[in-house]
């Protein structure tokens, strides 16, 4: 509801934001309304690389913020890669903002939530900060997660392989030159015990 105002009703998700004073206020009435910029945590990566894995792991292990599975929300009509799936991920950081009123900052595992994809979006502009952790892993490791998964997921399919493998890649070769830069993990070798200790290792420093 914070993109609705109190006082003169009207919808408005850009609504100008001062950290400073930890107000957010309506363009239309100006209207103050106080808010809390807390920190956003991404946690991104190709199918197969232990996203989803990570956050069951630690679900309930780290108190001091809400971990959520970006795949609660998809459905069919998110599917619009022309637009990076812009409304799929506006949707993504709405609900963040306002969890995050609650006093606790959000962490997304979410597949395609790479600093272009994000960074662009208008509720972005509600966080303190994002900050983003790409999981990894090397090719042959990730085709062979991929093909042992159910059939009903359809993940061994060469295209959708291939897919994850592109952008695999790709947050291989530009991690660090992303604006911001994204941290990588790389599950390659690691156990599932190992992964989510490193990510927990994460989410608190990137709390600090």
């Amino acid at each position: 509801m914070i993109n609705t105002c109190n006082t003169c009703g009207e919808y408005r998700p850009e609504k100008l934001v001062n950290q400073a004073r930890s107000v957010v206020i309506c363009p239309v009435c100006q209207q103050v309304q106080p808010f809390r910029f807390l920190p956003l945590l991404i946690v991104c990566g190709p199918s197969g690389v232990g996203k989803s894995t990570a956050c069951a792991q630690l679900a309930g292990t780290i108190p001091e913020a809400v971990l959520l599975e970006g795949d609660i929300l998809w459905q069919p009509a998110f599917n619009q890669p022309e637009t990076l799936y812009r409304t799929f991920f506006e949707t993504w950081l709405r609900l963040a903002k306002n969890i995050s009123q609650s006093g606790r900052p959000v962490v997304l595992f979410i597949a395609g939530g790479i600093p272009e994809n994000i960074e662009p979006c208008v509720e972005v502009h509600y966080f303190a900060k994002v900050c983003y952790l790409a999981l990894i892993c090397e090719e042959a490791v990730l085709r062979e997660r991929l093909q042992q998964r159910p059939a009903w997921r359809m993940s061994s399919q060469a295209a959708f392989m291939d897919q994850q493998v592109r952008f695999n890649q790709q947050l291989l070769d530009r991690a660090n030159t992303m604006q911001p830069p994204v941290d990588l993990l790389d599950t390659s070798t690691r156990s599932v015990a190992q992964a989510a200790h490193e990510v927990a290792a994460w989410i608190r420093k990137a709390l600090c």
